[in-house]
């Protein structure tokens, strides 16, 4: 059974930083592309920040330089540093795994708030 259990989501100020965390268990992690996902209120999901297996790297515009995506094949965990939180980046954020299948983790909220 396929499970992504996102974690590391909460309520900051604008300005600061959290780091989300999503472990993975029961694909070959290190074979698997990782994506980190959002949806707003009203919106649609989009992709924010892309691993492939081989460790490159993509980011949406609007969050370049501000997030950072990582991965530890090691304990099957993708990562994703957030720095400099503005509000508009409130939203549930997935994790996914990619490769012949997607697989999808709950979310986890972010809510950038004063």
């Amino acid at each position: 059974q396929v499970q992504l259990v996102e974690s590391g989501g909460g309520l900051v100020q604008p300005g600061g930083s959290l780091r989300l965390s999503c472990a993975a268990s029961g694909i070959a992690f290190s074979i698997y592309a990782m994506a980190w996902y959002r949806q707003a209120p009203g919106k649609q999901r989009e992709l924010v920040a892309h691993i492939s297996s081989g460790g490159s790297l993509t980011y949406v515009d609007y969050v370049k330089g501000r997030f950072t995506i990582s991965r530890d094949n090691a304990k099957n965990t993708v990562y994703l540093q957030m720095n400099s939180l503005e509000p508009e980046d409130t939203a549930v954020y997935y994790c996914s795994a990619g490769r012949i299948v997607t697989y999808w983790g709950q979310g986890t909220q972010v809510t950038v708030s004063s």
